[in-house]
């Protein structure tokens, strides 16, 4: 396989890291919000967020993506290709996210969070600086495994038009004849990528206040 080739890989698999990291981060955001929607002792907020997560965990990625694509221009919201991408990774990658932050939260020790309370802490002090931490140490390794997941799963975007890596290395395999070369080049890069990922999740986790080095 030539340079050029490859090259053509890499340039792909740039929307390939671009459109899950945006993804991920936007649907770590929603996964705060519906986890504390699910830690609520109020059933009004407890329902919807428990909807959320069957549905988004519930539906095929692929179809979520099919329908979010079909479903915008419908109700009269026209974006381009990546943003419908985007959006249908963020949601569903918040469902996980949210189920993760969900068992860390649960995870604090009542014990810790009374003496705060005894000592003065106010909820949003307790929260920043016990439970947020806490919960954050227990589930990063199942955020890192997450985000390899997304990327993984970034693949899927090529049925709205997105050409990413995959779909690249499906356009070049089938102009080339060179599918074996192609598709193990594309295997290499996605590889890497998540070998980097986990590196750095690691070298993170490491750092965190709490976690012995």
């Amino acid at each position: 396989m030539s340079t050029k080739l490859f090259e053509l890989l890499l340039q792909a698999s740039i929307y390939t890291v671009t459109i899950s990291m945006v993804s991920i981060l936007i649907g770590f955001a929603i996964a705060i919000i519906v986890s504390a929607m699910l830690l609520s002792r109020q059933r009004l907020f407890v329902l919807p967020g428990q909807i959320f997560i069957s549905f988004f965990r519930g539906v095929p990625l692929l179809v979520q993506l099919l329908l979010i694509y079909n479903l915008l221009p419908v109700i009269g919201i026209n974006v381009p290709s990546i943003v419908a991408a985007i959006v249908g990774l963020s949601l569903c990658t918040a469902a996980y996210q949210a189920e993760n932050l969900r068992g860390g939260f649960a995870s604090v020790p009542s014990g810790l969070v009374e003496s705060a309370e005894m000592v003065g802490l106010t909820p949003i002090q307790i929260f920043r600086r016990i439970k947020a931490p806490i919960a954050l140490r227990l589930t990063f390794p199942a955020l890192v495994n997450e985000a390899i997941l997304i990327l993984k799963a970034s693949s899927l975007v090529s049925v709205v038009g997105i050409v990413e890596l995959t779909r690249m290395a499906q356009d070049l395999a089938g102009s080339t004849f060179l599918p074996l070369e192609i598709f193990a080049s594309a295997g290499l890069i996605y590889l890497a990528i998540n070998w980097i990922v986990a590196l750095a999740g690691g070298l993170i986790e490491r750092s965190l206040p709490g976690v012995p080095r």
